[in-house]
Parts: structure tokens; C-alpha cells; sequence
């Protein structure tokens, strides 16, 4: 019960500091709004000022629970001295009739039972155990931002990580969690208020429990991801720019930029709500011929206060404003454009392309692949064409097609909140008018989105909530054992915690709850440098990953001191060079200090082509084209007249044309085509590859039963040089051996 008390208590120190930080806000601005809008607005304006507080702290490593206590005093302190803890003046919205009180009350009772206990339950979500609370715990164990190159997760803009980390210092995980679940709760009352400003209650009403009962509501916003609160902020924004067209209140555009630039803040896919806004804005102005430019200057100096701070910490850490996206417009050593790439595709077809039939059924029955479900009411979705004959409902689904476009980049069900809203506002607006419909097919929804209900007809490996693990949320079930039993990757993170010591690096192909563990992960696809750790152990498994091929560069002997490969071709392979030797007369030069080598794309990989390791590469990263190129020199002028390049055989389309030059500086081709051949395969790949990981610092290695070499680790410890130092739930957990030889 301790522990329950302190989950509340971070939960709602981190709700009451939003809430207070609003309603200053709007005291200062003096913006004219009904009450019920003043408490949501408030709140939303309240998180967005409130993850900029967290994020100074955490860019000047200040980040400290004494300090967390300091921020929420002097924050609820100002509230009371500026009377923000009161009943805010002005009217109230105009009613909802009895009827549909009382089922909103109902319905919303119901499922806040259950999204409450589960969100107060243990974490035990994907993402939120792995990168969304594993940083929040890394940076306050840190009591700040850290420089963190290998992870492009810790790249993305975390504004809602923030808000966790405010009530993780108190109540650690489930905390969070609560956070998130009270932006969920607080959705459907935003719906129903813009739906009381605009004449439609009835369907606001309906419309907000559409949202609130859809499945994927559930489980996404009773974790600590951030879905269900980027949706409701976008609605915010949304509602708030509806109220200034029709209400032309300036003051109104200081919230309004702020939710915008914190929808960025948020999720980079979110930031469509910047040109949304200011494309109403603008057209605004216009139509009524007035000043557009101090409107468009309140809302993007507020936008930008809330970007700004995310921007410049990618730029200062990973050299990207954006990372880990546009990689080709501010290339850098920390994520590779390929990945980048295959990253984005495999997130438009989650693997591989899905028959278009497939697709409706899943997002809204099975939720099987796509990671969740809405569930079956909403594939009565078209009947929001139908709210096109009403002006709000021509507005809902233009807001709903813009909110729509980035599902097309990410196909998983979640990343349809943002524009749910928008459709079950319409839907409901369609069918309002027809008696008792609406409030039918909202029960029904109802009912067959309570989990007992689900099983019967969802797919049993559709990502949902089970159960109301009351005994688990007030950890009557100490959480230990739940997670446990429940869980698989906290035990392989528990695993990790208790066989690797404090520093120690663990590389692994997979995910696991880093939000548990202390220990550093490197998983393979997630950085640049991730990657190179991947392919160094994917060399000793696979033989077309490692240097089997031969390509001899011959000329007549000559005295130079640079060498230049130069791409010649345009495909979509990727080149690469395992090992470059260069000759004379058969022997090979020996390899001196001042030797110097630089390579285009990926300069900072170059040494791998002369490090006499068979399980590096300088390798391109980017599909071929002419003008990539890796150059030696030589340090001085030295009498060659061959060089050998060792290797794989995954670069069918690659070409290189050899160059070289004398101190002179005069450049001449050398030769344009090399005489290859195969060689036998390298013995003892498997102990390079581990000696190159000890090189690189990392002792540990965490193989999942589906990862590569799992099964070869375990058969051949003695050639890898590994030792079996605890199994858990099928995952191992190996320390490298250092070489005796």
C-alpha cells in the first residue's frame, strides 16, 4: 500500500502542477473561455508549460527528487497566489440533455475502473518498459540529459516523457502510466465540450465514449506510450482554433501555438498541426482583411518555444534537428540513411504488404497485425460522409484526412488516434438525429469492447487489456511477482541486472524492458554504430557476409602515394571493402603509423578497411552510385604496382576504378577492372568477431531464442569464446571470454 500511495501521489502532483500552470497561463492572458474549457485547456496548456520546467531541469542536470519537490511547491504556491486553484470565472457550456448525462456517467465510470487499475497495475508495456521509460530512468538516475549516440529512440522529441518523468520521481513506472491514462479519461469531457460550444452535445456525448471504449484506447493510453495524449492535445489544438475563428480572440493564439508546438513536443507525426493552424489562420486574416502578421507572430514564437528545445538537442548530440529522420539532409555518423529507409518501409507494410481486404477487418475485429483494434462499431466509419451536409461536420473530416496522412508511414492501429476523434465525432453527428441509434450502437461498442467480451471474437494475439488487476494496482500482488509471472522481458532485464555488474555493456538483437535494468543495451538496429556490432557477428555466421572474395587491382609498378577506389556504378546494392592490401611484387607493404584513409559515405568507418580484422568492412550504407570512394595515402611516395581488396559477396552491382598519385599531386587511372576469384572461407570468424566486441567494450551478449547465433552460441561456446552465465524464460545471457592465446 506504501507503493500505491507514492504512484498516486506522482500521478496527481504531476496532473495538479499542469492543471495550476494552465490556469496562470490564462490569467496572464486573460483568455475568455467557459469553465469546463478553462479546467481541460488548462490542463493540456499546464503539461506543455510543464515539460518545458522538466526539460530545463533535465538539460541542466538538476534532475533531482529534491528538486521535483521544490518545482511542485513553488508551482501549486503560485497557483494559490494568483487564484488558480479556485472555480474559474465565466458561464458555463450550454447543457447535455439527462439522458445522455447519465450515460456518459456510466460508461465513463466503467472503463475508468478499468483503465485505472490497469494503468496503476505494473508496466508492462512493449515500448513503455523499453525506450519510453528506460530513458526517463536513465536520465534522472543521470539527473539529466546524457549524450546518447546509440539509440535512435532517444532522438525523438519526448515531450510526454517529460510529464513521466515528473511523477516517475515519486511513483516510478505505473506513475507514468496514470499520467497517460488521465489524458485518456480526460478526452471524451474535450469532445463533449467542443461538441456543447457547437450545438451538437448529444453527439460530443456519444462520440466521446466511442473513443474512450475503443480497445486500442485502452492499452495504448493505460501505458506509458503516448498516443492517446498526442490525440488529445491534437483535439485540443483542433478545438481551441475552431473557437478563435469563430470567436477572433487573440489572446486565444497563445494557447493555441503552445498546444501546437507541443504536439511536436509530443510526436514528430503530430506536428501537422503547426501548418493546420496556421493555414486557417492565415486564410483567416485574409478573408476578413486584417493584420495577418501579428497573429502568425504570437502563434509561431509561442510553436517555436516548444520545438526549439528538441531541435537543439538532437543538434548538439547526433547532429540532426530531426533525427532519426532526414539523415540525408544532415548526414551524420549515428543513423545510417539505408537503415533509415528500411526502417520507414517496413513500418508502411509491417513486414509485408497486406491485402487490402485484410486490412479493415484487422484494424477493427482480430488485431492481429496490426498491433491493436478499434473495434467492429467503427466499421460503420463511412457514415461520417454522411455529416458532410453540416459545416462542423465538413470540418471534422477535413481535420480527419490532415491527422490521417502519417498513418500511411506507420500502418499499426495506434497510430490512427490522432484522427479518431474526428471520425466519431462525424459518425456521431451522422446518425444523432436518428432516434436512439447513436445511443445504441454506443452501448454496443460498449459491451463488446469490455475484455471479457473481446476474447470471444478478437484474435488471441490481439494487443488488448485482459482483466482489472485491482490487487496488482493497489500491490496487494507485490509487483515482483506480477511482473514475473506476466511478463517475460522484465525477467530477462532482472536477469541482466543481476549477472552484469554496474558499467557493464550488453549487445543484443532484441528489445527488452530497459526501464528495469540499469545496465546498458546496445540492440543491433538501433544506431549506426549498433549496426556495425550486428554485422560483425553476422560475418562469423553467415558466408555471404564475410570476405570469401578476391579482387585484384593489377598495374605496372610506379612510386605513389595515394590510392583512390572510386564507385562507378549506380544500383541498389551497397559497396564495401573488408580488408584493402596493398603490394609490391607479390609482398605486401607493410602497414606504417602515417598511413591515413578516408572514404565517402560513412568517413568515420574507413579504418575498418585497414585494420586486418575479417569481420569489419567500410561499407557505403547507402545504395551505390558514382562518386563514393575510399582513399589510403600512403604517407610517402612507395613503389606499387598491386593492391587486393578482400570482400563479400552481398555488392553484385558494385564496381570500383583504382587511382593513384604521385607526391605531385597528378592523379591516373591504374586500372578499371580487377581479376577476381573466390577463397575459402576464414577459419575462426567466431572468436574474431567476440574479440572485436571486447575491443569496443562490451562483455555481454543477451541472444533471444529467435536471434542469430542463439542456437550456434549455445552449441559452440568454446570457438565463440562465450560462457553461459544464466538462462531466463528462454533468453540467455553470455560473458565474452578474453583470448588466452
Amino acid at each position: 500500500m506504501p507503493q500505491a500511495f507514492y504512484i498516486l501521489l506522482g500521478c496527481a502532483l504531476t496532473i495538479g502542477c499542469s492543471y495550476v500552470l494552465g490556469r496562470i497561463l490564462f490569467s496572464y492572458c486573460r483568455v475568455r473561455l467557459y469553465r469546463e474549457e478553462q479546467h481541460l485547456f488548462g490542463f493540456l496548456c499546464g503539461a506543455a508549460l510543464l515539460h518545458l520546467v522538466v526539460f530545463t531541469m533535465m538539460s541542466t542536470h538538476t534532475a533531482r527528487k529534491g528538486v521535483f519537490a521544490g518545482v511542485a511547491a513553488a508551482i501549486l504556491l503560485w497557483g494559490w497566489s494568483r487564484g488558480a486553484l479556485g472555480r474559474p470565472n465565466g458561464d458555463s457550456l450550454p447543457p447535455l440533455g439527462k439522458t445522455w448525462t447519465w450515460v456518459l456517467r456510466l460508461g465513463v465510470a466503467a472503463y475508468a475502473l478499468l483503465y485505472w487499475s490497469n494503468s496503476m497495475a505494473p508496466e508492462m508495456s512493449p515500448d513503455g518498459s523499453s525506450y519510453h521509460l528506460g530513458y526517463v530512468a536513465r536520465y534522472l538516475r543521470d539527473h539529466g540529459f546524457t549524450r546518447i549516440t546509440n539509440d535512435m529512440y532517444a532522438s525523438l522529441s519526448q515531450g510526454t516523457e517529460m510529464l513521466y518523468a515528473f511523477a516517475f520521481v515519486y511513483g516510478r513506472h505505473s506513475a507514468a502510466a496514470m499520467v497517460h491514462c488521465a489524458f485518456t479519461l480526460s478526452m471524451p469531457f474535450l469532445m463533449l465540450a467542443h461538441a456543447r460550444r457547437f450545438g451538437f452535445a448529444e453527439a460530443g456525448a456519444g462520440a466521446g465514449l466511442l473513443f474512450l471504449c475503443s480497445p486500442v484506447v485502452g492499452v495504448s493510453g493505460t501505458t506509458a506510450y503516448n498516443d492517446v495524449a498526442t490525440a488529445c492535445v491534437v483535439f485540443g489544438v483542433y478545438s481551441l482554433l475552431r473557437i478563435w475563428l469563430a470567436d477572433r480572440d487573440d489572446a486565444l493564439l497563445i494557447p493555441l501555438g503552445l498546444l501546437s508546438g507541443f504536439c511536436y513536443a509530443m510526436k514528430y507525426t503530430a506536428a501537422l498541426s503547426i501548418p493546420f493552424v496556421a493555414v486557417f489562420l492565415f486564410s483567416k486574416c485574409l478573408r476578413t482583411k486584417t493584420a495577418w502578421r501579428r497573429p502568425m507572430l504570437i502563434f509561431a514564437a509561442c510553436a517555436v518555444v516548444m520545438i526549439l528545445p528538441w531541435m537543439a538537442k538532437n543538434w548538439i548530440i547526433v547532429d540532426n534537428p530531426l533525427s532519426p529522420f532526414f539523415n540525408k539532409w544532415f548526414p551524420n555518423e549515428y543513423i545510417h540513411v539505408s537503415f533509415e529507409q528500411e526502417y520507414v518501409q517496413r513500418m508502411k507494410n509491417y513486414g509485408e504488404p497486406k491485402a487490402l481486404s485484410e486490412i479493415p477487418l484487422d484494424l477493427t475485429l482480430h488485431g492481429a497485425m496490426f498491433a491493436g483494434m478499434l473495434g467492429p462499431v467503427f466499421l460503420l466509419t463511412p457514415l461520417a460522409l454522411l455529416s458532410l451536409r453540416f459545416a462542423e461536420g465538413r470540418w471534422l473530416l477535413l481535420a480527419a484526412s490532415v491527422f490521417l496522412l502519417p498513418y500511411f508511414n506507420n500502418i499499426g492501429t495506434r497510430f490512427l488516434l490522432p484522427s479518431l476523434p474526428f471520425f466519431s465525432l462525424a459518425m456521431a453527428m451522422a446518425i444523432v438525429r436518428t432516434r436512439h441509434i447513436l445511443m445504441l450502437l454506443v452501448v454496443l461498442h460498449a459491451v463488446l469492447s469490455w475484455p471479457h467480451v473481446l476474447r470471444k471474437y478478437c484474435s488471441p494475439y490481439a494487443w488488448r487489456l485482459e482483466r482489472i488487476p485491482i490487487a496488482a494496482a493497489l500491490r496487494l500482488t507485490p509487483e515482483e511477482r506480477y511482473l514475473s509471472q506476466r511478463f517475460g522481458s522484465y525477467s530477462v532485464a532482472r536477469m541482466v541486472e543481476d549477472f552484469v555488474p554496474p558499467g557493464g555493456k550488453v549487445f543484443t538483437f532484441a528489445t527488452i524492458a530497459e526501464a528495469y535494468t540499469r545496465r546498458e543495451i546496445l540492440t543491433a538496429y538501433k544506431s549506426a554504430s549498433n549496426n556495425i556490432l550486428g554485422e560483425i557477428i553476422w560475418a562469423a555466421l553467415f558466408a555471404e557476409v564475410s570476405p570469401v572474395h578476391r579482387a585484384e587491382y593489377r598495374f605496372p609498378e610506379a612510386p605513389l602515394r595515394r590510392l583512390r577506389l572510386y564507385q562507378t556504378k549506380t544500383g541498389t546494392d551497397q559497396c564495401s571493402i573488408s580488408e584493402l592490401r596493398v603490394l609490391r611484387q607479390g609482398k605486401e607493404l607493410r602497414r606504417e603509423p602515417d598511413w591515413r584513409v578516408r572514404a565517402w559515405p560513412k568517413p568515420s568507418d574507413a579504418p575498418l578497411a585497414l585494420d586486418n580484422s575479417p569481420v569489419t568492412r567500410w561499407r557505403s550504407w547507402q545504395s551505390i552510385r558514382p562518386g563514393y570512394f575510399l582513399e589510403v595515402d600512403l604517407g610517402a611516395e612507395h613503389p606499387i604496382d598491386a593492391i587486393v581488396l578482400e570482400q563479400t559477396k552481398d555488392q553484385y552491382q558494385a564496381a570500383f576504378e583504382l587511382y593513384g598519385q604521385t607526391e605531385k599531386g597528378r592523379w591516373t587511372l591504374l586500372s578499371a577492372k580487377p581479376v577476381e576469384s573466390d577463397v575459402p572461407p576464414i577459419r575462426a570468424l567466431r572468436r574474431a568477431a567476440m574479440e572485436e566486441l571486447r575491443a569496443r567494450g562490451i562483455h555481454y551478449i543477451l541472444a533471444m531464442p529467435e536471434d542469430p547465433g542463439a542456437e550456434d552460441y549455445l552449441a559452440n561456446p568454446r570457438l565463440w569464446g562465450v560462457q553461459v552465465l544464466a538462462e531466463r524464460g528462454g533468453a540467455r545471457l553470455y560473458r565474452i571470454e578474453a583470448n588466452q592465446q
